[in-house]
């Protein structure tokens, strides 16, 4: 009898729901039930979503219109003989130097310029060009180049291997000026920079020029006064002839010296050029030894003094020193020449592919997608709002919740006393 009672009362506690999951089911909230509160707070939602919009209509009313003005260039391609000295250089390394020579170059050829357009100097120039300080309203010029900066972009294009300058200001006229004048700038820039091949040695030979230049003219004046000192103004035909011989060699020795020099700065040993460059200096010298009748004295050439009177030794120095830093200067001119032409060979460092126009219509503000967004953030606020009030409802309902949101106010708003 017993054990039949506590059977039934077994299947009864199982049929019916224990007071913790009726306490559980109470406490959960429905999807149902989270759309019953915004329907009854529906006015508190569009009343926070309207004002949302009417502040951000309001702004974007207030709001200057900016314009953007785009220039974009073309850099200058990566010269190809260049580019074979590189690989000479690791030529040696067989299958590795391949793959290296897959990465000598850069990454992106473009990011080289990309860099010196967003130079301190370019950017400076920029802001002293068009009084962009008192335009940003700065006072120090670091503070301005970061204000210039988030007003102009420079991007190099990842499919058309080209560079955009974009550049945005109220002002649409002064907005296509800024962005072409950057372009000036960044050539003013780059006349005072080597940056290819061709450029190096025409820089390269511009200094040794200039060197032999004052070299040229020094020697001038010692052979004046030297004339002035001996009175010795004219040589004989054989020893005039022995003398511009042995000066030209040497001049054609100190060039080809120079030119293996400037070789070197993108070439190895190894490289067929500077191979042939050199054997053509061990001709040279060997040409000079013999003309001075043994190969060791050859710096110091000059016509027996059988030939010469001994008070016309000093003016066959000097003499001898005129014809060799003139030969070698006009052996340098011809090779700044010649870097010069093939500099320009290599093209303008920068050219222009669309110059930036006047644009005729505003880049920002986007007032369409500026009142999507806030009409979006207002709704969802509202939504927020209206769940929050709908919990603090229901727990002032509650007498013990009541009494420790009552707790809680006074620790938020009680001050703490000593």
């Amino acid at each position: 009898m017993n054990t039949t009672t506590t059977e039934i009362r077994d299947q009864h506690s199982e049929t019916l729901p224990s007071e913790a999951s009726i306490a559980q089911k109470d406490d959960e909230i429905s999807l149902l039930d989270i759309l019953i509160i915004l329907a009854r707070r529906k006015w508190l939602i569009f009343k926070i979503t309207a004002a949302f919009m009417l502040v951000a209509l309001v702004t974007v009313l207030i709001m200057p219109k900016i314009y953007t003005a785009t220039t974009t260039v073309m850099p200058p391609q990566q010269n190809s003989s260049l580019s074979s000295a590189l690989m000479s250089q690791i030529g040696s390394l067989g299958s590795l130097g391949a793959l290296a020579g897959a990465s000598v170059g850069l990454k992106n050829p473009n990011d080289m310029y990309v860099a010196m357009f967003k130079s301190r100097t370019v950017e400076d120039a920029m802001i002293q060009r068009f009084g962009l300080m008192a335009e940003y309203r700065q006072k120090y010029m670091s503070t301005a180049r970061k204000s210039f900066e988030k007003h102009a972009t420079v991007e190099s294009g990842t499919k058309d291997n080209l560079i955009h300058i974009s550049v945005e200001d109220k002002n649409p006229n002064r907005a296509a000026e800024m962005a072409n004048a950057y372009v000036d700038e960044y050539r003013r820039l780059s006349q005072h920079l080597a940056i290819g091949e061709a450029a190096q040695r025409r820089l390269f030979f511009e200094q040794q020029l200039e060197q032999a230049k004052d070299n040229l003219a020094n020697s001038e004046e010692a052979l004046k006064e030297t004339q002035q000192k001996t009175g010795m103004i004219q040589l004989d035909s054989q020893a005039r002839a022995l003398i511009e011989s042995a000066a030209m060699l040497r001049a054609q020795i100190s060039a080809k010296e120079v030119q293996l020099q400037a070789m070197h700065t993108y070439a190895t040993g190894q490289n067929s050029d500077v191979v042939q460059t050199q054997q053509e200096l061990e001709g040279l010298r060997a040409q000079l030894a013999k003309l001075a009748g043994n190969g060791d004295d050859t710096a110091g050439l000059i016509v027996p003094k059988g030939q010469v009177p001994q008070a016309g030794i000093e003016y066959v120095r000097k003499y001898r020193d005129v014809k060799y830093y003139e030969t070698i200067f006009e052996i340098l001119a011809r090779q700044f020449e010649l870097a010069k032409l093939d500099e320009a060979k290599e093209g303008a460092l920068i050219q222009v592919v669309d110059p930036a126009i006047v644009p005729d219509y505003k880049s920002s503000p986007k007032r369409a997608l500026l009142t999507i967004v806030a009409i979006a953030a207002g709704f969802f606020i509202g939504v927020f709002v209206a769940l929050f009030r709908e919990g603090m409802e229901r727990l002032q309902q509650d007498p013990e919740q009541s009494e420790r949101l009552s707790i809680l106010r006074k620790a938020l708003w009680t001050k703490k006393t000593a």
